[in-house]
């Protein structure tokens, strides 16, 4: 525990931070990568250059000082930082890294606010910090490689099917290259995979959702081309998979993660709520439901931009008539002339307002941040309790819950 006179110094630097903490981190990263290069290979690229990384650290940090009394209110967050570095491969050792450029970060752009008063009691928290989510990844670390066909780190695996799923969606099947087993994941879990990109001249990580039950002797995800460039890195893996990766080819892939999973410890009604490749971690929930045939009542709902954006929607349709309670509305913002009908129910966007929910469910919701700030406030204003509303937010930061 950090004595008073460190947390006062810390929380009193929360203000300080919220102004300036996106230039704090900024810097940061730039001083990092140039001293530690090699770490580069760890660090989504996209989201460096597009601000978003610098941006979720900077929220992290100030909320770390204004929380600093009582930092285990902020442990789902930890949590869900734990699972994605597990899946980056993050370890230990990295902390020292980190802290010795975040502090160093502090006193350069901070100048002469940035005490030895204040760099000393930094130094503590961060130490505080680092030690409660090193100890939280330690735990996840175990329980993957302790796990039948479980593994730490990357595993080689290859392609066995690549399947378009719409214009821009694509799946890719993976076995282990080395004939081994797979464990078993949370249906709504993710996987990170890593290739080299050309471009850039080395590796980069991204994290996928599995979008397939488990226990099928394969991963798969479903990754939707994304547009980049060669001084924009966003997009350039998941153009490298759709344009390059074909089927036999291998690749490099973390374990299952992840915090946003089906409860299996109920039996309440599930209702699922997506947009766009959102609905990757869906498919995954309502396949396993059926493998299961699980008898709880099941309501999919899907929003895309258009016909050609739209993926699965067959299987959806062939999941949810199997299950005892299931149904599903897919409404599309755009709809042509000649767009099957079969496929979406209504042109538009997705009104919860005008659906019926079943009762005391457990809701999902995945898609683009806006869409699920809206649907959980929609969610709110039905009257369904915080408790029951889970959300997951692809790339960096999170959605308001």
């Amino acid at each position: 525990m950090l004595d008073t006179l460190v947390r006062q110094t810390v929380k009193a630097t929360a203000p300080v931070l919220e102004t300036h903490g996106v230039e704090l981190t900024r810097h940061f990263y730039a001083r990092m990568f140039q001293h530690n290069p090699e770490l580069r290979e760890i660090f989504n690229q996209g989201h460096q250059r597009s601000g978003a990384q610098q941006q979720a650290l900077a929220m992290a940090v100030a909320a770390y000082a204004r929380h600093i009394d009582d930092p285990s209110v902020l442990m789902p967050v930890l949590e869900r930082i734990a699972h994605k570095h597990v899946s980056l491969g993050i370890r230990a050792e990295h902390y020292g890294i980190v802290g010795r450029h975040l502090l160093a970060s502090i006193g350069e752009v901070l100048g002469e606010a940035a005490t030895p008063q204040v760099i000393d009691a930094w130094a503590q928290a961060y130490g505080q910090l680092a030690d409660v989510l090193i100890g939280l990844e330690s735990g996840l670390y175990q329980a993957a490689s302790q796990q039948p066909g479980g593994w730490t780190g990357w595993r080689t695996f290859r392609v066995v099917r690549k399947q378009a799923e719409s214009d821009e969606i694509t799946s890719f099947e993976l076995a282990p290259a080395d004939g081994g087993t797979v464990p078993p994941f949370r249906p709504g879990q993710y996987v990170s995979v890593r290739v080299v990109v050309p471009e850039l001249g080395y590796r980069q990580p991204r994290q996928y959702s599995l979008s397939d039950a488990p226990g099928k002797g394969h991963l798969r995800i479903s990754v939707k081309r994304e547009e980049g460039a060669a001084q924009r890195p966003h997009g350039m893996v998941s153009k490298h998979l759709h344009q390059r990766l074909a089927e036999g080819d291998v690749i490099e892939v973390a374990p299952p993660a992840g915090e946003f999973f089906l409860h299996e410890d109920r039996d309440t009604p599930v209702v699922l709520i997506s947009a766009g490749v959102g609905i990757t971690p869906m498919m995954s929930m309502l396949e396993h439901l059926h493998a299961q045939g699980s008898s709880r009542a099941v309501r999919f709902f899907h929003a895309a931009r258009d016909a050609g954006a739209q993926a699965f929607a067959p299987r959806v349709r062939q999941l949810v008539g199997s299950l005892p309670d299931g149904s599903a509305w897919i409404v599309h913002e755009e709809v042509g002339a000649t767009d099957d009908a079969a496929v979406h129910d209504a042109p538009g966007q997705l009104d919860l307002s005008k659906q019926a929910l079943p009762a005391n469910a457990d809701h999902y919701v995945c898609g683009p941040r806006g869409f699920m700030a809206a649907q959980i406030a929609a969610l709110r204003a039905l009257g369904v309790p915080q408790e029951r509303i889970h959300a997951e937010a692809f790339g960096t930061g999170g959605v308001a819950a």
